[in-house]
């Protein structure tokens, strides 16, 4: 038996998430086009016959903007110590920048084991591949490096076998039926957040939050879900609603179809959106909005 535990590593918008999906075979973190769409380290957990991969999904690498960004940054670097592994998770499509190979140089460098997942290779020239690779090699780069595309499920099994024959021989670390560390309510306040950011594009920054305040199951099996949609600007909050309430009652829709999904059950859902002027910079909210 291999067991070990993988820190999903990479800049904003890689495809960190979409990868670990992917690989779990389990949906245990949002995806959108956004950055900042991963703001906690979100576990996914792989187990087969002969190995676990215990995957943590981190945030995207930024530089600091607020207290939020600092905290997500944290996140970042705790989960690259104490690992197994490191799997950093390079944008393909977008070529390799001087920033790119100091990040890299910073993360797969080093005395951990790590390797590279070159994503995003469905919407690029497959000629431009070996230039990058060989750009790498160039710069004292000398990690394993995957070309994915997790979309088209391209080069995933091979990358997966090299991850498991790189796990140190070990007892499983998490228990067989768990795909991920985070908490039901975690998870409902992601899905909420997701539809909104798909939905509402850049019509919305990224200063939106969700608290669930009520999450109850009825003697009828249907679960009760109250809760805030957080925002910056009172503008922010119109938008959100939008005329008649139309905009809030569809993202409100597609948020209770997925929590369905998520839970098996039926949801009776209730949404709030309420404004907290720069809550990203205020320690006390952040705790509220982010960790749950």
């Amino acid at each position: 038996m291999r067991s070990g535990i993988i820190a999903v590593i990479g800049r904003a918008n890689a495809g960190k998430s979409t990868l670990v999906n992917v690989l779990v075979g389990e949906k245990v973190a949002i995806v959108s086009p956004k950055p900042q769409t991963t703001r906690n380290a979100i576990m996914g957990v792989l187990t087969k016959e002969n190995y676990q991969l215990v995957f943590v999904d981190t945030p995207g690498l930024y530089k600091s903007a607020n207290k939020l960004t600092d905290i997500m940054m944290k996140s970042t670097e705790d989960a690259a110590k104490d690992v197994d592994f490191i799997l950093y998770v390079h944008d393909g499509h977008g070529g390799i920048s001087d920033t790119d190979v100091e990040l890299m140089k910073k993360y797969v460098c080093g005395k951990i084991p790590s390797a590279i997942a070159y994503t995003k290779i469905d919407i690029m020239p497959k000629e431009n591949i070996a230039g990058d690779v060989k750009k790498l090699y160039e710069n004292g780069i000398r990690a394993d490096v995957f070309p994915v595309s997790a979309r088209k499920g391209t080069n995933i099994k091979k990358l997966e076998k090299f991850l498991a024959d790189s796990m140190p021989e070990g007892e499983k670390i998490i228990a067989e039926d768990l795909v991920s560390d985070k908490s039901e309510k975690f998870m409902l306040a992601e899905i909420m957040r997701e539809k909104i950011l798909l939905k509402f594009d850049d019509e919305i920054p990224h200063g939106i939050a969700v608290i669930v305040n009520k999450f109850e199951r009825g003697e009828n099996g249907v679960y009760e879900v109250n809760l805030d949609i957080v925002c910056e600007k009172a503008n922010h909050k119109s938008i959100l609603i939008g005329k008649g309430g139309r905009a809030i009652k569809e993202v409100s829709s597609f948020a209770r179809e997925s929590m369905e999904k998520f839970l098996g059950a039926k949801v009776f859902l209730t949404t709030y959106v309420r404004v907290e002027e720069d809550w990203r910079n205020k320690l006390n909210l952040i705790r509220d909005m982010v960790i749950i």
